[in-house]
């Protein structure tokens, strides 16, 4: 595990990208104290949820991910038009 301060990071981020990529793990510092860990991100989690913030909502149990597999949405039941609504509503008056 490599230790890095913020003020370097900043300055070789892209040297640091590519190490936690490869697996290994980079321990932040802030003032010589830990504050985050660069890691890569599982596999699964990667393939599962692409945008960072979800990943991170789900993460921290804020939200769980959808149990649908990916692709595209169930087919919803499709709406009446507008006409046979109101006709249906008028029948349903009329029998009042």
């Amino acid at each position: 595990m490599r230790k890095v301060g913020i003020k370097v990071l900043k300055q070789k981020l892209s040297e640091y990208l590519r190490l936690a990529s490869a697996g290994e793990t980079i321990l932040i510092t802030d003032r010589g104290r830990a504050v985050a860990e660069l890691i890569a991100p599982t596999r699964a989690r990667a393939d599962r949820i692409p945008h960072p913030l979800l990943a991170d909502a789900v993460r921290r149990g804020l939200m769980t991910s959808a149990s649908l597999p990916p692709g595209p949405p169930p087919a919803s039941p499709g709406v009446a038009p507008l006409d046979e609504i109101l006709h249906g509503v008028d029948r349903d008056r009329a029998d009042r």
